[in-house]
């Protein structure tokens, strides 16, 4: 990877990981809790998965990328499975937060089918990344992480394309909600399968 990919790459990923500090920071009724209905969100369980998932998320868009470096992981290998260990944590608690709000989510059946399916997707690459790094296989351990962290991505992916599809449906959030609620991953995945072959075939896919 570039290195001027590489810290676009970083920048975003600690920006967005920021983001949810936001939430705290000012009155609630912003980004898309401003689309919520009031029921919702007087709702204790909805609101204590809301911020599960925004929180823990952030953490793990944080921390994440930084074990995509090459050097780092030969040179600090301590730090990297420690920091490996929190992203695993949080990233496990916000995707089952996420697929609980994702039941909710603005856009009827298809935003809620495709931030559901994000979810689940994410959960599952952690986990069994996890589970081959504890075999010591570290080839599956590393294919899986780049499809869990193409997951956990979304997140920045879905900042950028909403605003353009918000632009381009003249306002109307729905339609765009339904749209981002798969064009923020899936692509992602599909880059995120491209990297794998590399890697299968002996390339770098990191940097």
């Amino acid at each position: 990877m570039k290195k001027s990919i590489w810290l676009v790459f970083a920048a975003l990923c600690i920006l967005v990981g920021f983001y949810p500090s936001i939430y705290f920071l000012i009155d609630e009724r912003f980004g898309l809790l401003n689309t919520k209905s009031d029921e919702l969100l007087a709702d204790y369980f909805w609101r204590i998965g809301f911020y599960t998932h925004i929180v823990f998320g952030g953490v793990a868009l944080l921390v994440g990328w930084s074990q995509f470096s090459r050097k780092w992981r030969m040179e600090r290998p301590v730090l990297h499975r420690r920091i490996g260990k929190i992203y695993v944590l949080t990233v496990l608690l916000s995707a089952l937060a996420g697929i609980f709000v994702g039941l909710d989510a603005t856009g009827g059946l298809a935003a809620k089918t495709g931030f559901v399916s994000l979810g689940v997707i994410w959960f599952f690459t952690t986990l069994l990344a996890y589970i081959a790094i504890r075999k010591g296989q570290v080839l599956r351990h590393q294919k899986l992480m780049i499809y869990s962290y193409a997951g956990c991505f979304a997140a920045v992916t879905l900042r950028i394309w909403l605003p353009m599809l918000i632009a381009l449906h003249k306002g109307d959030f729905e339609p765009a909600y339904r749209i981002v609620a798969w064009l923020s991953w899936v692509p992602n995945l599909v880059v995120a399968w491209w990297l794998v072959q590399r890697l299968g075939h002996g390339s770098s896919a990191t940097a």
